[in-house]
Order: C-alpha cells, then structure tokens, then sequence
C-alpha cells in the first residue's frame, strides 16, 4: 500500500512538478480556429503542463491546469449569425484584405486592453511563461509577447499555409507542385498582405515602446510552427523541420454526448442518415427560398433514409420541411460522423468539419460558400471522396444526382475508407505530435529548428549572387580568350606582314 502511495506521488509529480508554463494567444473570434486551438491546449494540460489562455471563447466548464486569464470581447458575433446576405458580402471582399484587415490590424486593437498591457509588462514569475502559442493568420502583433519575454514563439496555423507564412519559417516554396490557399496569386496576394499590415508594426510601439522591432522583424521570431495539413491531402513538399504536419489535431471524442431525443431518431434510423450542416457560423434558415425548395423535394426523396441537419433558428424555415429530416441548433459532430449508421455528409467544405468526416471514412456532398471551402471541396473530388455542387447554378436534378452518386455508388464508400486509414497512419497522433515538438523547442531552445535560409537575403535565396560571381568569371574568361586570339591574331599577323616585306626588298 505505502509502495502504490510513493508511486502515485512519483507519477503525479512527473505529471506535474514537471510541466511548462504556457501561454496561449488567441485573439480571432472565429469558432472554427479555436476549436483547435482549444482542443491543443487541452492536450498540454492534460500533459501536466499549466496552460493560461486569452480568447474570445472561454472554457463554459472548468479543466484542469487549465485558466482564461482574459476574455476578449469580438467586434463581430460570428457564431450562428452569419446570413446569406452578409455571406455575399464575404464572398465580394478580397480575401486577402479581409484577413490582413478584419482578422489582422482590427484584432491587433485588442492590445490597447488594460489586463494585456499589464500581463506583457509584468508576467508571472512563479513560475514565468516558458513558451508563447499564437495563431498565425492576420494578427501577428501579438509577437510581441514571447519578445519582451525572450521566450520561444510557437505558431499554428489552422489550415495549409497561406503565401504570406511560409517566409516566416523559410519553408520551401514551389508553385510548380507546391500548392498554397492562395495558389494563383501568390506572390500579389504576400505583397498585398504585408502592405496592409504594415500599421501592426504602429500599433505595437504605440503600446509597448517606440524602439521596438516592426511586425515583419517579430514575425521571424517563430521557433516552431503548427499547421493543419497532412500530405495525403496537402501533397508531397519539402519541409523545414520547423513546420509540422499536425491535421486533424482537433478531432477528439470528449465527453459529449447524444441528446437523448436525438440519439434515439438516429437508433431509429434502420437504412440509416444523412448529416448536413454549413458550419458553425452560417444560418442556413436565411438562404434563398429557391435553394431551400430543392433541398426540400431532393432530401424528401430519399426516404426512408434521414436526415440530420444543423439549424441555428429551425423555426424560420419556410413551411414544407419533410417528415424525414430532424433539425436543431448544436450537433454534437464527431459523435455523429463516427456513428455507424451514417451515409453520408452535406457540408460547406470547411476544413475541420471535412477532416472529421475523412477520420470516420464518411463519403461528402459539398456545397462550399467562401474561403478555402472551394479548394478543400476540389480536393476531395479530385480523390473521388466527394461530389461538388455549385450554390448558385445548383438544381434540383443536380441535387438528386449527388444524393444518388454518395448514397449507393460504393466508389466514394471505400475510398474515403480507404482514405481515412492514410491520413491516420502515424507514428504519433497529430496531437502528440505537436506536443512532443512544443516541449522540445522549450527543452533545446528557440533556435534548435532555425532554418539557416532565415538569415539569408532573397537575392542569396535566390542564388542570385552566385550566378552574378559566375556571370563574372566566364566574362573575365571571354575577355581573356578574346585578348588572347586579337594578341596571337596580331602576332600572325605582323608576322606575315614582315614576310611580304621581306619579299618585295628580295
């Protein structure tokens, strides 16, 4: 008994005694994002590490070694209030602007809050911060926190990199078969977001001293960087070890459970369901009367088999809703996908829903609305794990022929099957993954997965100084070859010239 005693205390101050001390910097109020960095967190806690948190979205139950030290208020409300309209609206801005704006110079105002202005300038000290996490999107200002501190800087990025990442890192970039979320405009839309984040580098000085380095100088300073990409979907590219692969990290099964009512439709389910949902934000009740109409008769269609839809406000539908189909606000969506009398899932493409349903071997039906839904979607038709339908020229035989193809061609069945057994075949987990890697930056230093390029200017990068040398040498080699042949032509010459002189005096 003592024995079990001493070897509970042991494990507990492994456990414990040992862990960092982290902060995590999460300022974005898009639910999408956090829901992995929530997921991240979790996991370093539960790895004993003490984790404080700044986000819009604070935990609704308390977990262990786990604090919200600042809830941030969002300019904008985005879960469950995202109407067709304004997504219109989305859809007509740039995205580049919307992100270097919106979710970048916009979040950086967040920095003139009274509790982050006083934790930057005095942190904890028992114990102090070993390492800070942020999200690289728009607003890398907050940068500025591992800096002053003279702590690693570990970035996530929640989806494949965007143009303007990549450089952070010096991570290798090639259009030829390297392909980005910006793919045709890559070197536009980097120059385009720099230009207008530029004034982050302002806002850091107004608030924290006029000597401090600018937003591009803060952003190099990132040990380690996390991204949402696997190469089974992402394909193969060379990486710097400082960017690692860690898609699907959010998808744990937590304690959530089916509401009573719903789990017994869905055991009542017998030729099974469909689940359809646009996302966290969207509100599917505001779309056109005429999109809604087709999913009406398409959906009503396929009875008996049901459907499981994700309504913010199921109330405001139009009247016709089919008897097969059961609505309600909140899903529990990974008990759902991995439920085994599912069929098949309706979805806008976002990435982590989309990642979910590849780790379940669940076929898709996707329509997407904006960002990097479209390119997603593309992907998973291109791997014959997805059918695509177009919002705005969808009809309802386009729909009728989806819901056919997904729903009783075995082809999508066993390859998204087929699929989800490579994008999980690790040797960690991605969650592990990215926390084995966080603790070695702590362990080895902010610079034990610097690339060397980091400190090269792009004209080195670039080789353009050795082919400037080597331009040099062969010119200084024709110059020489051609001094030499008018030399020797000259001799030959002069030569032949004293011979005929020599003749004609003869």
């Amino acid at each position: 008994m003592r024995m079990l005693k001493i070897m509970f205390l042991w494990s507990f101050c492994l456990s414990v005694c040992h862990g960092y001390r982290l902060l995590g910097l999460f300022p974005f109020h898009g639910k999408s994002h956090f829901v992995m960095f929530e997921q991240l967190m979790k996991g370093l806690a539960r790895k004993g590490h003490q984790i404080d948190v700044i986000s819009t979205f604070p935990l609704k139950k308390p977990y262990p070694n786990y604090t919200d030290i600042v809830k941030l208020t969002p300019p904008h409300v985005f879960v469950n209030n995202v109407s067709y309209e304004f997504m219109q609206v989305l859809l007509s801005a740039n995205p580049v602007y919307s992100i270097a704006t919106m979710a970048g110079n916009d979040i950086c105002k967040h920095l003139e809050n009274p509790a982050i202005q006083e934790l930057a300038r005095n942190p904890p000290k028992d114990p102090p911060y070993d390492a800070v996490l942020m999200e690289v999107f728009g607003a890398q200002c907050f940068a500025i926190f591992p800096y002053l501190w003279d702590v690693p800087l570990i970035a996530v990025s929640t989806t494949a990199l965007y143009p303007w990442l990549p450089p952070l890192i010096a991570q290798p970039e090639n259009l030829a078969f390297v392909p980005n979320n910006k793919n045709q405009k890559t070197w536009l839309s980097k120059l385009y977001f720099n230009y207008l984040t530029r004034e982050q580098s302002e806002i850091i000085r107004k608030h924290f001293g006029p000597n401090l380095p600018g937003i591009r100088e803060l952003e190099t300073k990132i040990a380690l960087m996390l991204i949402n990409s696997h190469f089974a979907l992402n394909g193969i590219q060379p990486k710097t070890p400082a960017a690692v692969d860690v898609g699907g990290l959010h998808i744990q099964d937590e304690d959530s459970t089916l509401q009573p009512e719903l789990e017994e439709w869905i055991n009542d389910s017998k030729d099974g369901f469909i689940y359809f949902t646009f996302g966290s934000m969207v509100m599917i009740e505001t779309f056109p009367r005429e999109f809604l109409n087709i999913l009406y008769a398409s959906l009503s269609k396929i009875a008996p088999i049901r459907v499981l839809m994700k309504i913010p406000n199921p109330e405001k539908l139009p009247p016709g809703v089919p008897k097969n189909i059961y609505m309600s606000p909140w899903m529990p969506q990974i008990k759902i996908l991995k439920h085994p009398k599912i069929r098949a899932f309706i979805t806008h493409g976002g990435l982590l829903g989309t990642l979910e349903a590849i780790a379940y071997g669940v076929p898709m039906i996707g329509i997407p609305l904006f960002a990097d839904q479209f390119m997603n979607i593309d992907a998973y038709v291109a791997r014959n794990i997805a059918v695509k339908l177009d919002l705005h020229k969808m009809t309802e035989k386009d729909m009728d022929r989806a819901l056919n193809a997904i729903l009783w061609d075995p082809i999508y069945k066993e390859t998204v099957r087929n699929f989800s057994q490579i994008f999980l075949d690790r040797p960690l987990n991605a969650l592990d993954t990215a926390i084995y890697w966080i603790e070695y930056v702590i362990k080895y230093g902010s610079n034990v997965l610097r690339s060397p390029a980091m400190d090269l200017t792009w004209w080195e990068l670039s080789l353009l100084d050795v082919f400037a040398f080597l331009l040099f040498c062969a010119a200084i080699i024709i110059m020489t070859v051609v001094f030499i042949v008018n030399f020797l032509l000259k001799i030959l010459n002069g030569n032949d010239h004293n011979s005929l002189h020599s003749k004609k005096n003869n």
